[in-house]
């Protein structure tokens, strides 16, 4: 009996799909400086000329990457467990800003700072996510944001968990962190 190869859409599909995961590991590990379409294609296991048959400039791929890592953050908040207790929600919002993916995020913004072609795409990605993380944020906590002050201190919330997750990115902060969570937890309880 043959082996029998995959459909040449599926292949295709694959390679693309390979080359975003890739294009995310790099600018996690590498920063946009060190993430050329070479080093992509490099990482994904396939040609340059392949990776540039998907994503023919860097931008194209840089651009799709940016879309990937939104919907791979969305699917991410989708699937977050439903802690029980304040402060399992405040450590699963934070741990949503110290992983890989928050890392990648975080190059594409200081990518897109300085790329007129990725600063509309990224600003618009991250208004989305922005909004469901919070979104999520007052479903783990059982806040109503109607009441004075839910928005405002939800929001303190992520954006300092946004700040643990930049602080993750030149050392490990995890003692720091917990001591920091346990105390938003606390704020937390006592505010909503």
């Amino acid at each position: 009996m043959g082996v029998v190869t995959p459909p040449k859409q599926d292949r295709s599909r694959a390679t693309r799909q390979r080359l975003l995961e890739s294009a995310v590991t790099c600018l996690a590990e590498h920063g946009w400086s060190g993430s050329t379409v070479t080093v992509v294609a490099e990482h994904a296991g396939v040609s340059r000329g392949a990776a540039q048959h998907h994503f023919p400039t860097r931008e194209d791929l840089f651009t799709a990457a940016v879309e990937h890592v939104a919907e791979r953050r969305s699917a991410a908040l989708r699937e977050l467990p439903r802690p029980a207790g304040t402060h399992a929600a405040v450590t699963t919002l934070v741990n949503l800003y110290t992983g890989p993916l928050f890392r990648a995020a975080l190059h594409l913004w200081v990518a897109a700072s300085n790329e007129p072609q990725l600063a509309p795409r990224v600003t618009d990605l991250e208004a989305r996510i922005g909004r469901e993380t919070h979104r999520m944020a007052l479903e783990l906590l059982g806040a109503d944001e109607s009441a004075p002050g839910v928005r405002e201190t939800v929001q303190g919330l992520l954006d300092m968990a946004r700040g643990l997750g930049l602080a993750n990115l030149l050392t490990d902060d995890s003692a720091r962190r917990e001591r920091v969570i346990a105390q938003w937890a606390h704020l937390i309880d006592t505010a909503l």
